[in-house]
């Protein structure tokens, strides 16, 4: 009965729309309805059941029902699979009262139970139970000596809207309560389990709203004199269609209704103007939807909007919008990570980087706020390919640190979102987070996290450096144009002045300190190589050794100070938090990070404390349990395989 009450809530939790009335009792025959003689007496008793009832209820015609066992049942996904408009236009069934089974069980004629436990001796023991033309229901054989559960009937109008669309209103205030099985024995009954009258998603997956404003250390940050500016930013991935048209096999789970677009763009559209960012960054998100649909929906929004299609034949990108009320553009970087030639760089994806004005409200006088660096991503998936991963996101801090960085040298506040295909506490996270990584000889799989390859006997290994000089990018993740600013007085010299040491004995010594790099620096050098080498300059030679020890050293660094705004683990559940659920298995990896200040490191972990941009609330994420109770992601209720994350901050504004 257990497994039989768990098969009818998975088929529950996929039906978006709410069933028809319960009430009554099914006749279990094998395809003949009721005499006539059991008819009218069942007829007599609800009319004289009728004068006990409250006026404010009402006890609906009675309908011949004919329940019809069959032994083509369905099993597995199967049985999840059952139609959405099956379930919808199910016919009106009546159920006994509790205190009526003794007379029920007496209208049924010992020739009709004997033949119905005959006939469900053959099914195995979950079969399928098809009522007049409706979905095939979950049924459980009775065992011997077990007690089967009944249900009261009850009166429930049947609305016509999707409860998909209707939990996004915070209109609905009323509570479903969810059915009441009694369990009172009835003798030779097969019990059927119907699917309640409306499906509770907006309870199953609710959210709440994690006001951390009110904590001490942001009191204590904020002065009673100093204002803010808030404003909240949204990073999700609404799962182009595409993209789950090319692999259906990782939604066999989903009923086809929910994965159409027509029925997703609706549902995600309600999600994101419920919620009201100033700042949107989606990914996923597919080029024909996006000038078709998406952007003039976000334009009548009040949104100004950005996007950047993946680069090859790639139909998807990723989005970054923000409302013209809020905030006005500085500047606008598109970022593409193929590098032509480049292994580590031959990947398609793509970010973005803004440089944002916040718009301050008329009538504050001589006020001023910080620009905002708003980022958005999505990094490759491949979970063997860590490498690409880490070079991809090196490249997007080195874009950040160029658009970010001020005049003096320091960063305007930082908001970094995307989907990193990365687990929280993994190497890449712990790099974007604690501002450090050694990565040399590390195996590839293991930057992201995502899948344990340890036991293959041969897997890829990042050898220092990750990437050529080629590239421009130093190992501190800045461009190498910008990140050396010339010093006043620094002398310059020229290519004929340097070519006079060439063949001098320092620029032939090899460094005790230089990295063993076979088949380069393995070797001492000949008259052929010093005409290529031509040691740059000598002048400079300890500059030159020290650039060459880092590059080969195996080391990255950046200098944004970013922490995560979600802790990754819900306390109250005592279990980590969901951001996706691939195939089943909740994981984390979508993120949104953030400027702070730097407190202290405690073992090797880097802790912040709030700085110029303070974050004041946060949209509760999931368990892995929960989802699953939802029949994981997407569903009727959440159209994406991703859930959205939503973040609240303040810019200290300052007076001019």
């Amino acid at each position: 009965m257990t497994d039989a009450f768990f098969t009818y809530r998975k088929n529950v939790l996929l039906a978006k729309s709410p069933s028809t009335q319960i009430e009554g009792v099914f006749a279990a025959t094998s395809g003949r309805s009721l005499p006539e003689e059991q008819e009218a007496l069942l007829q007599q008793w609800l009319e004289e059941g009728v004068g006990n009832l409250p006026a404010s209820e009402s006890v609906p015609a009675v309908r011949k029902v004919s329940v019809t066992l069959t032994s083509d049942w369905l099993e597995g996904s199967e049985l999840l699979m059952t139609s959405l408009s099956d379930l919808n236009t199910s016919p009106e069934v009546t159920r006994c009262a509790d205190q009526q089974h003794s007379e029920l069980n007496a209208l049924a004629s010992s020739e009709l139970e004997d033949h119905a436990v005959a006939e469900l001796a053959r099914l195995p023991s979950e079969g399928t139970v098809t009522v007049a033309g409706s979905a095939p229901w979950a049924a459980v054989v009775p065992q011997t000596g077990q007690p089967t559960a009944g249900c009261a009937g009850s009166n429930v109008e049947v609305l016509n809207d999707d409860p998909a669309v209707l939990a996004w209103s915070l209109a609905c205030d009323s509570e479903t309560v969810p059915p009441v099985f009694p369990a009172q024995p009835i003798q030779d009954a097969v019990p059927f389990y119907p699917v309640p009258t409306e499906v509770p998603y907006h309870e199953i997956l609710w959210r709440d709203w994690e006001d951390l404003s009110v904590q001490t250390c942001v009191l204590e940050q904020v002065s009673k004199n100093t204002s803010l500016f808030e404003f909240r930013v949204m990073s999700y991935n609404i799962l182009a269609q595409d993209l789950v048209e090319q692999g259906l096999d990782l939604y066999v789970h989903c009923h086809p209704d929910i994965l159409n677009w027509n029925y997703r763009l609706p549902n995600l559209l309600q999600e994101i103007q419920h919620w009201d960012p100033d700042v949107l960054c989606l990914q996923e998100v597919q080029e024909n939807h996006y000038w078709e649909q998406l952007e003039p929906t976000f334009k009548e929004m009040g949104f100004a909007c950005f996007y950047k299609r993946r680069t090859g034949t790639k139909t998807d990108g990723c989005a970054v919008c923000y409302k013209h009320s809020r905030f006005q553009l500085i500047s606008l970087s598109p970022v593409e990570y193929f590098r032509p030639g480049l292994d580590v760089l031959n990947r398609d994806n793509v970010g973005l980087v803004l440089l944002l004005q916040p718009v301050l409200p008329e009538g504050l006088g001589l006020k001023a706020v910080s620009p905002l660096c708003v980022a958005n991503t999505h990094v490759l998936f491949n979970p063997r390919r860590g490498d690409i991963k880490l070079a991809q996101v090196a490249l997007l801090l080195a874009e950040i640190d160029k658009i970010a960085r001020t005049a003096e040298g320091s960063y305007y506040p930082v908001i970094l979102c995307g989907d990193l295909n990365s687990v929280p506490d993994s190497p890449l996270y712990k790099f974007i987070r604690n501002g450090e990584l050694s990565y040399h000889g590390m195996p590839a799989w293991k930057v992201s996290g995502q899948e344990d390859f340890s036991q293959q006997l041969y897997s890829r290994k990042l050898l220092a450096p990750l990437w050529p000089s080629s590239l421009g990018v130093t190992d501190k993740c800045q461009y190498a144009t910008l990140c050396q600013p010339k010093k006043p007085g620094r002398r310059e010299y020229s290519r004929d002045f340097l070519l006079q040491f060439r063949f001098c004995d320092v620029a032939c010594e090899r460094p005790p300190q230089l990295v063993l790099l076979e088949g380069v620096t393995d070797a001492k050098p000949v008259a052929s190589a010093r005409e290529h080498s031509a040691v740059t300059a000598v002048p400079n030679r300890h500059h030159f050794l020290s650039f060459l020890d880092k590059q080969c050293s195996g080391v990255i660094q950046h200098g944004l100070n970013l922490t995560s705004v979600y802790s990754h683990f819900l306390p109250q559940r005592g279990r980590p938090e969901v951001t996706t659920m691939p195939m089943g298995l909740g994981a984390t990896v979508d993120y949104i990070f953030y400027s702070a200040e730097p407190v202290e490191n405690k073992a090797g972990r880097r802790l912040y404390k709030d700085g110029a941009l303070k974050l004041l609330g946060r949209l509760s994420l999931l368990s892995e349990d929960v989802l699953l109770m939802a029949n994981g992601l997407p569903n009727p209720f959440c159209s994406s395989d991703h859930l959205c994350l939503l973040a609240s901050f303040g810019l200290e504004i300052s007076s001019l």
